[in-house]
């Protein structure tokens, strides 16, 4: 996959990012909401394999729609050590298309689909999960990042 996505920036937990300023290969994840239970399974596991990322020279971020103080809060607790950013105005969701109509409790709601793209350079989609089942998700985005 060539797709490119066009830069952006958006606050994070670390000050303002730009994807044209972030190193490469990048890892984004788009996850649903601070706090519950598959994103801080997810955002867990990123963390949990955070040296071995960076051991490969891959950096890791996770974006929602929660605001920077939610953002604070859940990379305080789970104690990220990666940056997570705040897309309110869906600037980054619109780019990767992770917004989707979803089943809640038998009610139609749009929201952020599970998502991970892996970055390279010239802002190329060098893969991406859509749909992601959190198990074993990071553990196969790392052997993708393996591969490079």
């Amino acid at each position: 996959m060539t797709e490119q996505i066009a830069d952006f920036s958006l606050p994070s937990t670390g000050g303002d990012f730009s994807l044209a300023d972030a190193p490469r290969p990048l890892i984004v994840y788009f996850y649903p909401k601070d706090s519950t239970p598959g994103c801080t399974t997810e955002s867990a596991a990123f963390r949990d394999l955070y040296t071995q990322f960076k051991a490969v020279g891959a950096e890791v971020v996770g974006i929602s729609r929660d605001s920077l103080k939610s953002h604070e809060n859940f990379k305080t607790k789970l104690e990220l050590p990666f940056e997570l950013l705040s897309d309110p105005d869906e600037t980054a969701c619109a780019l990767f298309g992770v917004m989707k109509m979803k089943n809640m409790y038998g009610k139609q709601v749009r929201g952020v689909e599970r998502s991970t793209f892996v970055i390279g350079k010239d802002n190329r989609i060098l893969r991406e999960w859509r749909g992601v089942k959190v198990a074993g998700h990071a553990e196969e985005v790392l052997e993708f990042i393996r591969s490079l």
